[in-house]
C-alpha cells in the first residue's frame, strides 16, 4: 500500500500533495497522478463513488504510482473497515472532534489490517471549533498520521460561507484559527494538513503544513479562462 511511502516521506520533512478529481473517474484520478498529484482524494462524503469504485480506483492510482486517500460518510466503524477493506491506502475521516474519537479510528484502522495497517495512512479531520479547543487533547492520540485542518467547514461552523468567491481570501478570523491550529500541532511534533489553493500554499508551506489538500477545479478555469480571453469571449 502506498500510503507507507507517504508516511515515510512526511518524516522526512517533505511536502505531499493530494488532488481530488471531482469525478467518480479512475482515468482521471490516473492522469493527476501522472501529471503529479502524490495521492488522489476519493470523497465518500459527498462524492457518489461506490465500494467497487474505490477498490478499482485504488488499484489504478496505485498502478500509477500514486495513493488512493478515502474519505467516508462517518465515523462508522463498519464503514472505516470497508473501505479500507476495498484497497484505500489511508482514511480521511471527517469532524473529529475529540481524543476519543480519534483512538476509535485508530482501532478500526489496526482492526481492519491487523498485519499491515502501517501501510495505510490515518488522517483526522479538525473541521469544528470544538476540535480546536480539544486539539491539545487530540494531538496525544498515538496512530493518527495528520491532523488536518478543513478550512471550508471550520468557515461554515464559524458562521461564514463555507467557501469565498474564487479568487477571494477566507475571512480573517477563520485563517487566524487555522494558523493556530497548525502551529500548535507542529508545536507537538505531529504532521499538520489543510486544503489550499496554489496562491495559499506558499504561505502554509513556510509555516509547517505538510499534507496539502488542492481542488483541480481552479486550474481548469484557470486555463479556460485564458483561452477565452484569447478568443474575445
Amino acid at each position: 500500500m502506498n500510503g507507507a511511502k507517504l508516511r515515510e516521506r512526511l518524516a522526512k520533512g517533505e511536502a505531499v500533495t493530494m488532488l481530488t478529481p471531482h469525478h467518480t473517474s479512475s482515468g482521471l484520478a490516473v492522469r493527476l497522478v501522472e501529471l503529479g498529484a502524490d495521492a488522489i482524494f476519493v470523497d465518500c462524503e459527498h462524492g457518489t463513488w461506490s465500494f467497487e469504485d474505490v477498490r478499482v480506483t485504488a488499484q489504478a492510482i496505485r498502478g500509477a504510482g500514486g495513493a488512493a486517500i478515502v474519505r467516508p460518510h462517518s465515523h462508522e466503524r463498519p464503514v472505516l473497515i470497508r473501505y479500507l477493506n476495498a484497497g484505500a491506502d489511508g482514511l480521511m475521516v471527517p469532524m473529529v472532534d475529540t481524543a476519543d474519537q480519534a483512538r476509535a479510528i485508530v482501532d478500526a484502522v489496526r482492526y481492519a489490517c491487523p498485519a499491515d495497517h502501517e501501510k495505510r495512512l490515518t488522517i483526522c479531520m479538525i473541521e469544528t471549533p470544538l476540535a480546536i479547543d480539544n486539539i491539545d487533547e487530540l494531538l496525544t492520540v498515538e496512530g493518527v498520521d495528520v491532523f488536518f485542518i478543513g478550512p471550508g467547514d471550520l468557515s461554515q461552523n464559524m458562521g461564514f460561507s463555507p467557501a469565498p468567491p474564487f479568487g477571494q481570501p477566507r475571512p480573517q478570523a477563520v485563517i487566524e484559527r487555522v494558523g493556530f491550529a497548525v502551529k500548535t500541532i507542529r508545536a507537538a511534533g505531529k504532521i499538520a494538513g489543510t486544503l489550499v489553493t496554489a496562491d495559499e500554499l506558499p504561505s502554509w508551506f513556510e509555516q509547517g503544513v505538510r499534507y496539502f489538500y488542492i481542488h483541480s477545479d481552479p486550474f481548469l478555469r484557470v486555463g479556460l479562462a485564458r483561452v477565452k480571453k484569447v478568443l474575445g469571449r
